[in-house]
């Protein structure tokens, strides 16, 4: 049985391998999906029959339970809450991992009070055939996984918080900012040093409230524009946790899926960085090394235009470049726009989509829209792609972006988004910017976009907007 596990695991990793690999594409993402959700069915199944089975009700009641609540999210959950959602699910990787390791400290204690084998659970009894040195080396795995398990819970509850608008979406920190978060991480340090040589269970629980307060005290510190970073980060940290645990319970497939999760995660936060001109480091300390002087003061007015206008504008256009934001997720206006895409192609017009690598607030959040609306993939083109063709576009339409298309960061030094680069839609001939009132954003940094000559302000909600467009363009 111990073969068949381990060759089950080889397998469920391959397919794991193969369901991240196809998600780098739009094309290949649905079959990645089924490789994913194949290799964890075969490493449940495998875990189930495999050394150290048993509970079978338990185990069948809890699966039972997990797929029943798993469902109902899936259905009840719209696309716009999904980076909270992805949050939240971090928040429980998180969380299982403090709860295993604090289950592997208690079941050494089990061991060592035990006058035989026999009376030990099947946790119990793998430790109980570990050397001395491998138990020190337990003792270090479990302690590193309730740590990155607890930073990675608060820090993914806070996040969720932020994204759903229950938290404060400015950064906040304590006073004493910086110094906090260290103090802390060098109190985890110590009581490290104090349970490897003890054993006792006062250091792991003073490092666990550490850890917590760090976790907390790090994602309170970041602000609205760089939550899609906090969140690919959260990734990484969930996915370490989870190789924690694997070292912890001897499980092979958790530490190589934990690896996996937390290298492409801190890959893809590194990406993210570069795409923002952040520092990644700066970005994780919560605004280390930010601005300081006062922002550049937005001059003019913004100007309206009704849907006559814009429709006008469209006939008249050849060339169309239409920037989705988090805006257009929220009105759950991807159908429309897909459906006014279809019109002006069906005109003949050169209609394309700008994406920016931090529009909305998840990783290809956009990408993932415009293909459930079905917009061809060959037209939706990421920033560097598409960037220098605005001088020659007529149109460029703004739909519920604010960060993404902001002239401050190349214009305004003291901006909070200074040096990040950002798609360069003013450069068109005409914007027409979809947006429901002259606030600020998420962020809340003003937008200079908004008062150009060349920008007009189509105010109102997206869906009803746009469908008050579709009535005029046939």
């Amino acid at each position: 049985m111990i073969s068949f596990t381990t060759a089950a695991y080889v397998v469920a990793a391959v397919l794991f391998i193969l369901s991240l690999g196809g998600l780098s594409n739009q094309e290949s993402a649905k079959r990645a999906v089924w490789y994913g959700i194949a290799g964890m069915g075969l490493a449940v199944f495998a875990t189930l029959i495999g050394p150290g089975s048993g509970l079978w009700l338990l185990s069948l009641i809890l699966i039972a339970g997990g797929g029943i609540i798993g469902t109902y999210v899936a259905k009840k959950v719209q696309m716009t809450e999904m980076p909270q959602l992805v949050a939240a699910m971090h928040s429980l990787v998180g969380l299982a991992a403090v709860f295993v390791g604090f289950i592997a400290h208690f079941e050494i204690g089990n061991v060592a009070a035990a006058s035989s084998t026999a009376e030990l659970g099947s946790f119990a009894k793998l430790i109980a055939k570990k050397t001395p040195a491998e138990i020190a080396f337990l003792r270090v795995e479990l302690y590193l996984g309730i740590f990155i398990g607890a930073i990675t819970f608060t820090g993914s509850v806070i996040a969720f918080g932020k994204l759903a608008g229950k938290v404060t979406s400015a950064a906040t920190k304590l006073p004493g900012g910086h110094m906090l978060n260290a103090s802390a991480a060098g109190l985890s340090f110590l009581c490290l040093i104090w349970y490897f040589n003890t054993g006792g269970f006062l250091p792991l629980m003073l490092m666990t409230l550490a850890a917590l307060f760090i976790g907390y005290h790090l994602i309170m510190g970041i602000g609205g524009a760089d939550m899609p970073v906090v969140v690919s980060m959260l990734n990484s940290y969930s996915g370490w946790a989870a190789a924690a645990i694997g070292f912890s319970l001897g499980n092979d497939l958790l530490i190589v899926v934990g690896a996996l999760v937390g290298s492409s995660g801190a890959i893809l936060s590194y990406i993210m960085c570069k795409a923002m001109n952040r520092s990644f480091v700066s970005v994780i300390l919560g605004g280390f090394g930010g601005t300081t002087g006062p922002a550049m003061e937005v001059e003019g007015e913004q100007i309206a235009i009704d849907a006559d206008g814009v429709s006008a504008a469209l006939e008249e256009a050849d060339s169309v470049i239409i920037i989705p934001g988090y805006g257009m997720a929220v009105a759950q206006a991807q159908q429309n726009v897909a459906e006014l895409t279809r019109r002006l192609r069906a005109k003949g017009k050169d209609v394309r989509f700008a994406i920016h690598p931090v529009a909305g607030r998840l990783p290809g959040h956009m990408n993932v829209l415009l293909a459930e609306a079905k917009v061809p993939y060959d037209i939706v083109l990421e920033m560097d792609e598409i960037n220098g063709d605005f001088p020659e576009t007529d149109v460029a339409i703004v739909i519920g972006s604010n960060d993404i298309v902001n002239p401050a960061a190349q214009e305004d030094p003291n901006s909070p988004i200074a040096g990040m680069p950002v798609l360069e839609c003013w450069k068109a001939k005409q914007v027409f910017v979809s947006k429901r009132g002259q606030g600020t954003g998420y962020s809340g940094i003003e937008n200079p976009l908004f008062f150009k000559d060349n920008t007009r302000m189509f105010y109102g909600d997206a869906k009803a907007s746009l469908d008050t467009l579709l009535t005029m363009i046939q």
